[in-house]
């Protein structure tokens, strides 16, 4: 086996054929792939937004659930939605709407 030694500051390097293929292997997955270390850091980062959103509107439909069955249960509470949401009113009352501005 022919192997190339190198003196560095009283250190031996032995640069072997397989030692070379392999750090060339390495250099080229870690920056030059397709799939690249940069790349798998960026999906990584994707992925965990991703799942913070699926979180989010995990709660959020859960929430939605339990307002809808509130009101499918409730006539009162109906009538407030549809007042509130729709500004619905009766015959005999003033609606007032007051706007907010930030």
């Amino acid at each position: 086996m022919k192997t190339t030694e190198l003196v560095i500051g009283g250190l031996k390097i032995i640069f072997n054929k397989y030692l070379v293929v392999l750090a060339i292997f390495v250099v080229w997955v870690v920056f030059f792939d397709e799939n690249n270390l940069m790349k798998h850091r960026q999906n990584l980062a994707e992925l965990a937004q991703l799942e913070a959103q699926v979180d989010f509107y995990k709660h959020k439909i859960e929430a939605d659930k339990r307002k809808l069955y509130e009101l499918q249960t409730n006539d009162e509470n109906l009538e407030k939605f549809a007042r509130e949401q729709f500004l619905m009113k009766k015959a005999d009352e003033d609606v007032f709407v007051i706007v907010e501005e930030n």
